[in-house]
């Protein structure tokens, strides 16, 4: 029915048709984002940044500053891993964001060429402009935290899909669709769910797409990486619905969860908003998050539109006598690669937002990376059909006001995230001297390693005086308060606490000292066992 949305099969690319009518010539294009997103990372990030609360519980599982620490039920390795190949060498914070910022420049370079057989050079270079100038993209770049690396997969393992699922498709495709699927589940595994689904479900009702090697790949792509995750759980939780219930506590209980404005109020500058009931002090800087759905459906409309006056167009040209229609499967086969490549992305991405949007109680900016890199396809579309509309399509005496206008929406966008970014290099700064000076003071008082410290923000002040950190309760809960006090007769033991707040009991009797303050955030104090040796 003309006028109706809808997937269709990726048709194979007529092997005569020169490749730039499809995808351009996109190399230049994107070097040049990857190339500005890492730069970016390691002159504005990287320099004087601290290791945060979460990074240092998955560095300290292959290495860093101090002993692994307690590693709760709803993490995963994936990004231990990751940064492993450093953070088992060195314990320096610069290597480790270095390392993982030419990673991910590198990544995003991979992941986007994965799609120049789907989308044109230009799309594909606004696409990643787009995502990698986002302030939370260029944040966590050089960070240990797996969030980014689920947004890079994902885009990887759609832009696999599509290839993978014309007939004949390509042999790499299944395998690359396959691997980038396992690689989201091993970096975060409820983002390697969420990211199947739609996976699944096209590859089962699309007929076009019903590829039973494909849908293993996904499938099978999803167990392998799964396995570490469930083998864990066997081995230090009771098995995976034990983990699972553990994680649902942690998590808050998954459950419906009116979580939009959270995410709202959370770009406002907030790594975590939980509990998110804070004034919204910016709208702002979130100005862009409204207009991402407009200009998502934007860009689908737009490439359907233009699928559909190539149609027509195509319909009016034939051999005469015979009624053939001249070139029809070569000049569909890229609009048909870029009405489905637009849709595929925006429903993937909507599968991966869904639970941070509607099932968790708080929020953070990160928790949304896989679905804005998606959505930066569909939103790239619909920025290049407004640049060529404003080129040619409006009257040559309105096209200096139509640039204009473009031209001063982007620079203002790009001073928000400028802004926001900036904001968080310096709260991270901030807390890198907080916890820097909380440990040094700990060294003062005696508490080095081999020592143990528990109590408010154990794992972060552990992790920068080089200790282990140890909770009798909470999420962290991974020793009782009898095995605080026997620990505390063979080394330093520090029980940390916060403002006025009283020790917990098996504490009351020991010894207490103020710790260094850095203006600005909490005042501190520690209690030391009356035994403590300095």
């Amino acid at each position: 029915m003309r006028g109706r949305v809808a997937l269709h099969p990726v048709l194979e690319p007529v092997r005569d048709t020169p490749r730039r009518t499809t995808g351009g010539r996109p190399l230049l294009w994107l070097l040049a984002v990857a190339g500005i997103f890492t730069a970016t990372q390691l002159i504005l990030v990287v320099p004087g940044s601290g290791l945060g609360w979460d990074e240092t519980v998955y560095v300290s599982q292959v290495g860093g500053n101090a002993p692994p620490a307690y590693f709760s039920a709803p993490r995963a390795r994936g990004i231990s891993y990751l940064v492993a190949p450093v953070a088992s060498l060195t314990a320096s914070t610069t290597a480790i964001r270095v390392w993982l910022a030419l990673l991910s420049g590198g990544g995003l370079f991979a992941c986007l060429w994965i799609w120049r057989r789907l989308l044109p050079g230009p799309v594909l270079g606004c696409a990643g402009a787009l995502f990698a100038s986002l302030w939370i993209t260029l944040f966590y770049g050089p960070r240990a935290m797996p969030n980014l690396w689920c947004a890079l997969g994902a885009l990887a393992a759609v832009g696999w899909f599509l290839r993978a699922v014309p007939r004949p498709g390509e042999r790499r495709a299944v395998i690359g669709v396959g691997s980038a699927v396992a690689f989201v589940v091993l970096m975060r595994p409820s983002d390697g769910l969420w990211l199947t689904l739609p996976m699944v479900a096209s590859a089962l009702l699309v007929p076009g797409w019903r590829r039973p090697a494909v849908l293993a790949a996904v499938v099978g792509g999803f167990l392998i990486g799964a396995a570490p995750w469930v083998v864990e759980a066997y081995a230090h939780y009771g098995g995976p619905s034990a983990r699972l219930h553990r994680a649902d506590e942690i998590q808050g209980g998954l459950g419906w969860h009116m979580a939009v404005d959270d995410q709202v109020r959370a770009l406002d500058g907030r790594s975590l908003c939980r509990p998110c009931d804070v004034p919204w002090k910016y709208p702002v800087a979130a100005a862009w998050w409204f207009a991402l759905p407009v200009l998502t459906a934007g860009g689908i409309a737009a490439v359907f539109r233009a699928r559909l006056g190539s149609r027509m167009h195509l319909g009016s040209r034939t051999h005469l006598g015979s009624g053939r229609r001249l070139g029809s499967r070569t000049h569909l086969g890229s609009r048909t690669h870029r009405g489905s490549a637009a849709l595929l992305a925006t429903f993937a991405a909507a599968a991966l937002a869904l639970p941070y949007l509607f099932l968790i109680d708080y929020a953070a900016p990160r928790f949304l990376l896989p679905a804005y890199a998606l959505l930066a396809l569909p939103v790239a579309e619909c920025l290049v059909f407004l640049a060529a509309f404003v080129a040619t399509g409006i009257r040559p005496s309105l096209r200096p006001i139509g640039a204009g206008v473009l031209a001063l929406t982007l620079t203002g966008h790009l001073a928000i995230q400028y802004w926001m970014l900036s904001h968080m290099v310096g709260v991270g700064h901030s807390l890198r001297a907080h916890y820097s000076t909380i440990a040094a003071g700990l060294h003062r008082l005696g508490v080095r390693p081999p020592c143990m410290v528990s109590g408010h923000h154990a794992v972060p002040i552990a992790y920068y005086a080089g200790c282990t950190s140890r909770q009798p309760s909470g999420h962290d809960a991974s020793i009782t308060p009898e095995g605080i006090e026997a620990a505390a007769r063979r080394m330093p033991v520090a029980v940390v606490v916060v403002g006025g707040n009283a020790p917990p009991p098996y504490a009351r009797t020991w010894r207490a000292s103020a710790l260094p303050h850095v203006r600005g955030l909490e005042t501190y104090r520690v209690y030391l066992p009356p035994t403590r040796l300095p």
